[in-house]
């Protein structure tokens, strides 16, 4: 089907919801200046400064072009000696079912196509029906005939309704001091628009260094394009009041930038990241801007096991564990960073010999400070393997458990490595025993640093005693 509408102006129908007073329409042209503030949880602060000419006296001005999710409750204007009496947002869209809706109980007229004389020829002519119903189709009054869904192939109505409207627009009541141009600013806050950070850390060949890249990228489907705008970014945790029957939301914020594309910030309990540049954030398009970049980003290498703490409490017997690699790296700048990072996720990579560099695993980090630890788990060890053994179990009473282990640590790379043994003991413990050193890393957890040589076995055995 096609549909035209014949007569009538948006322009007309702001008259009629203004009454007697004068509409000035605003409209995104020169002298538009934008801000864009995204928070990356689907919403995003919007600054949406025009020049406006506008008469002495009360006024309705109808602001035009702004997104379509926009959160009408969180809109407000500002500008020099104007006050605002009523304000309202229309969002009654113009389309074929509203069209139709509006014309209920009213003349319609149809152009009908039927086979003419001759191969390939066709009769148009119109029919004027009165639309009855538009549930489940359509049904019209034809002459003295009622008429279910008749097959036209469009439709053409007498003017466009008043209280429609192409696109969401704000409408206030004003009442201007005096006739002229002046700067009008409105705020809102929006859907429909997010960010995220993503990284890239290219490990050298020995894996002990690499390069750290960082991108964000916005996602924009407000319904709305922003051309040359001013872009921030905040990152942090930004509390959101639950809606009444709903859970609390929680507003996930960014943080500083050190690339000369972003400028970072601390800004209240949050950071604030900045574009040096005014970019175009068109609708329904996916954007990407340089985060950071840093070269030559020491790193340091992880081989960790850990042990469920239900293990002290039954029997085991033998057990063979993964050997989780972690690569850790100090966000500080004698290490070429130093700024905080967004959460996010970082891809890991790692050349080989031939100098290519090779996917090795991904993680997410959390929002990371400066003089913070970032650690990103690669994966499990293909040449680590690491065997326990429950060498001894007593239940000495209905709450104390007397254990031994051995791990056996079997290392068949080129080179020695620590392999960091954490043990989840639980309870009120003491250790009877222990081939090796180890630290309290919590009330109820210790930690064994157990070195292993290339191609080499290492054992690590102990007891320990547990109150549950």
């Amino acid at each position: 089907m096609r549909w035209q509408v014949v007569g009538g102006s948006l322009l007309a129908a702001g008259v009629a919801l203004a009454g007697e007073a004068p509409v000035v329409v605003s409209q995104a042209g020169q002298g538009r200046t934008l801000s864009l503030t995204v928070y990356n949880v689907g919403r995003a602060l919007v600054r949406d400064a025009r020049p406006v000419s506008l008469p002495g006296g009360t006024l309705a001005l109808e602001f035009r072009d702004i997104a379509a999710h926009v959160m009408p409750e969180t809109v407000a204007i500002g500008g020099e000696g104007v006050t605002v009496l009523e304000q309202n947002y229309e969002y009654d869209l113009l389309s074929p079912e509203t069209l139709l809706a509006k014309y209920l109980g009213k003349d319609v007229t149809m152009v009908i196509e039927e086979p003419g004389q001759g191969p390939g020829a066709v009769v148009r002519r119109e029919v004027t029906g009165r639309l009855l119903s538009i549930e489940n189709g359509t049904v019209w009054r034809i002459g003295d005939r009622i008429v279910s869904n008749p097959p036209y192939r469009e439709l053409t109505f007498s003017q466009l309704p008043e209280n429609l409207r192409e696109r969401p627009t704000l409408v206030w009541l004003l009442s201007s001091e005096r006739a002229g141009e002046r700067r009008l600013e409105a705020t809102y806050l929006t859907g429909g628009v997010t960010w995220k950070a993503d990284y890239v850390l290219t490990l050298g060949t020995a894996g002990d260094e690499g390069n750290l890249l960082g991108w964000v990228t916005l996602d924009n489907t407000s319904g709305a394009s922003y051309p040359d705008a001013t872009l921030q970014l905040v990152a942090g945790d930004v509390h959101l009041a639950p809606e009444r029957k709903g859970r609390p939301e929680t507003m996930m914020m960014p943080a500083r930038a050190v690339a000369a594309e972003m400028r970072e910030e601390a800004f209240a309990e949050y950071h604030l990241y900045t574009l040096e540049r005014p970019t175009t954030i068109k609708d329904r398009q996916k954007k990407q801007v340089a985060l950071l970049e840093a070269e030559r980003v020491k790193v340091v290498r992880r081989y960790i096991v850990e042990s469920p703490q239900w293990w002290y409490v039954q029997r085991i017997g033998k057990q063979k564990q993964d050997v989780r690699v972690e690569v850790e790296l100090a966000n500080r700048a004698d290490n070429h960073l130093g700024m905080a990072l967004p959460g996010g996720i970082v891809r890991l990579y790692q050349r080989d010999r031939r100098g290519a560099a090779q996917f090795v695993g991904e993680d997410r980090i959390e929002h990371t400070p400066k003089d913070e630890l970032v650690r990103v788990t690669m994966g499990n060890a293909f040449d680590i393997v690491a065997e326990r053994r429950q060498t001894d179990y007593k239940k000495l009473a209905d709450n104390l458990f007397e254990d031994a282990f051995e791990v056996t640590l079997r290392n068949h790379k080129d080179a020695a490595i620590t392999i960091e043994v954490r043990e989840q003991v639980g309870g009120d413990w003491e250790m009877i025993s222990n081939s090796h050193p180890y630290e309290k890393s919590s009330a109820f957890a210790v930690t064994f640093a157990v070195p292993v040589p290339a191609n080499g076995e290492t054992k690590l055995m102990y007891r320990v005693r547990v109150r549950t």
